[in-house]
């Protein structure tokens, strides 16, 4: 076991549910097996509650694959996707919500994604009952949590042993694993294969459960949005962009507080956070930009998040005429008392040093030029 150097401050209850304890007990004890059992004493009950739910979920899956497993084969989706795209803490969870208070859509739950192996057996049991076991607001940002919100699928493709980054979180101190899943062209074969499987069975589980078109937010989705297309020709993108000044300390503050939250170590060391964060958004918007090349002006539209948080009315007006979504008047009331209700919101305030705003600035130069950061 690893020893703990740094204090951890965890933001959840010892009761709180980890993102890890969805995962089926083969593929958790093959994470733990991979990373030497390097496990900080200090987080060994945590290791330990996976180990005890993961049968559990091996149980519950195999109830839901004899219940639903056909049901699911055969289901198709109700409609073309619509993908929220964005690097971290650009808004994407914001435009989610909005997108999501449109009833003719639905977006996977935080339970869905926390549980994809056997949610269409235990959602309703744990959204009416377990309310408790999550904290009022999400320490990365203050927002709302709960387990009915909408969620980034990104967690659901971890727990089903899709190939992703983010499995850095559980062993913050290693290699980050699956780093070129941020881009199209860097997946490997085997990853590819694995990666769209899991997608394409998600959606299908998830459409079979609420049977609407479906909206879906996870910022790696950004480097992918060429595998995406392959998968989904009549798909529809949201893109989110923001000032890199702000979106890279917000960024180095959301994964200190996944590790510290979530993590079997000590928190890793702060400069491998710096590094990966530096060099991740060239890399999935070199993808971007080369994978956009054809979209119609009905498939993708581009907005920044200043001018979405000035006037969200506005911004969501926009998005539905250009993407040719239907009805705005059906929603405008919802969006409207939702933009009131959120108008004293305050973000962090994270300001960077002079020497680390050039730094950013340098790393990400291609990003502000092309988005009006740059001045």
């Amino acid at each position: 076991m690893a020893k703990e150097k740094t204090k951890n401050s965890n933001a959840y209850s010892l009761m709180s549910p980890r993102f890890w304890h969805g995962m089926r007990f083969p593929y958790w004890f093959g994470l733990l097996a991979r990373n030497r059992f390097d496990v900080s004493w200090s987080r060994l009950h945590l290791a330990l509650g996976v180990s005890f739910f993961s049968p559990w979920n091996d149980l519950l899956a195999l109830f839901q694959h004899l219940g639903f497993g056909r049901a699911i084969d055969r289901t198709s989706l109700a409609g073309p996707p619509i993908f929220v795209l964005g690097h971290w803490r650009s808004g994407t969870t914001l435009l989610h919500e909005y997108l999501a208070l449109d009833e003719r859509f639905a977006s996977p739950t935080t339970f869905q994604c926390f549980a994809p192996w056997h949610f269409l057996l235990t959602e309703e049991l744990f959204t009416r009952f377990g309310g408790f076991l999550l904290p009022e607001r999400r320490p990365m940002d203050n927002m709302k949590a709960g387990w009915s919100l909408p969620q980034e699928d990104e967690f659901a493709l971890m727990n089903l042993g899709a190939p992703t980054p983010y499995l850095r979180i559980l062993f913050p101190s290693h290699p980050i694993p699956h780093e070129g899943t941020l881009a199209s062209s860097t997946f490997t074969a085997d990853e590819l294969e694995a990666w769209k499987r899991a997608l394409d069975w998600f959606l299908r589980a998830v459409t079979y459960k609420v049977r609407k078109p479906l909206i879906l937010k996870s910022p790696p989705h950004t480097g992918r949005l060429g595998i995406l297309r392959e998968m989904y020709p009549q798909a529809k993108f949201v893109h989110i962009v923001r000032d890199p000044r702000k979106v890279y300390p917000s960024t180095l503050k959301l994964w200190k507080t996944l590790d510290e939250i979530q993590s079997m170590q000590a928190p890793s060391d702060e400069k491998l956070i710096e590094e990966f964060v530096l060099r991740t958004l060239p890399n999935m918007y070199k993808s971007f930009e080369a994978d956009r090349i054809g979209l119609s002006d009905s498939q993708l539209i581009e907005l920044r998040y200043e001018d979405f948080v000035a006037d969200p009315v506005s911004a969501m007006h926009r998005i539905y005429e250009q993407l040719e979504l239907g009805s705005f008047d059906r929603v405008r009331d919802k969006i409207s008392e939702k933009s009131k209700l959120e108008r004293d919101y305050q973000t962090n305030r994270l300001e960077l040093r002079g020497d680390e705003e050039r730094r950013v600035m340098q790393a990400w130069s291609e990003y502000a030029k092309r988005y009006g950061y740059d001045g």
